[in-house]
């Protein structure tokens, strides 16, 4: 009888104990769940944006103000893809809604853009190694009837000191912001998956402005290294590293003004697919 017992007590222990077990397990596996922070891809225009939100499961759709963030998952990783609008403005605006409203493990702001190097034509795609903001300027000193002098203007970096940008001589300086390396890496894993063009690194310059003037663009190209231009990235770039948020822009030539390569909107599907691929590399390593 005492043996019966004992044995009874030994099965109730380990059963209790199993059960802890079970519910440590649950608990851990929702905690891990919990841990899981999403993946932002910025797409200013629905043309930019919309392609890829359709390759997300169980996909959300919310909006805060303007903007429009599609929640989903991609191979079981939360992805949010965010419709920012077009320009400087509506990006940061947007990039900070969405770090303070989801947490973000990293951003990718991605879609078309026009060249600004001679080497690079339709179609080819730029991972933004550096990402500047060429509308940040500062004019020469010029009196009424002395004209206009573009090509004299010099960088102002708005983020050198907390005093007047004209006071700090530290803020005539260009400010890049860098590519995050683990986003970067992922990038160029699956660069031999786009067969639309080539995949290189380099510079993506951001401001409110379009600029089709021949000279002007050369002039950018050389004072600042730029690859490509568009009207947003340097903004998500900046809020991004003031949350310290990982970030990448990545871009493709819908155009390109210097060597004469005509617009072609398919350009944006093909960097939404190539986008696809690097989220898919990047999942792997989270």
């Amino acid at each position: 009888m005492l043996k019966k017992f004992i044995s009874l007590i030994i099965l109730a222990a380990l059963a209790v104990t199993g059960l802890a077990g079970c519910s440590s397990t649950k608990e851990q596996g929702a905690a891990e769940a919990k841990e899981k922070q999403p993946i932002i891809v910025q797409g200013p225009m629905p043309i930019e944006a919309e392609k890829l939100a359709g390759h997300l499961e169980d996909v959300k759709e919310e909006k805060s103000g303007s903007f429009v963030f599609y929640k989903g998952k991609l191979e079981g990783y939360p992805v949010i893809v965010a419709k920012t609008g077009k320009g400087m403005e509506n990006t940061a605006a947007a990039t900070a809604v969405a770090i303070e409203k989801y947490d973000p493990a990293a951003i990718i702001n991605q879609g078309t853009s026009g060249g600004h190097d001679p080497e690079l034509n339709v179609f080819d795609i730029v991972l933004g190694e550096r990402t500047v903001n060429l509308g940040s300027l500062k004019t020469g000193a010029l009196n009424e009837g002395e004209g206009i002098e573009p090509k004299e203007w010099i960088p102002m970096d708005l983020m050198a000191s907390e005093g007047s940008a004209g006071e700090d001589p530290d803020a005539e300086n260009i400010r890049y912001f860098e590519g995050d390396e683990g986003l970067l890496a992922a990038a160029k894993a699956v660069k031999g998956k786009y067969e639309k063009g080539k995949v290189v690194e380099g510079t993506i310059g951001s401001a409110d402005v379009w600029n089709n003037e021949v000279d002007r663009i050369n002039w950018f190209h050389e004072k600042y290294g730029t690859s490509v231009e568009e009207m947003e990235g340097a903004a998500g770039a900046q809020i991004a590293a003031a949350y310290d948020v990982p970030f990448l822009g990545i871009r493709v030539l819908s155009n390109n003004k210097v060597n004469g390569g005509q617009y072609n909107p398919d350009t944006a599907k093909a960097n939404q697919a190539y986008v696809l691929e690097v989220l898919k590399e990047y999942i792997t390593t989270k």
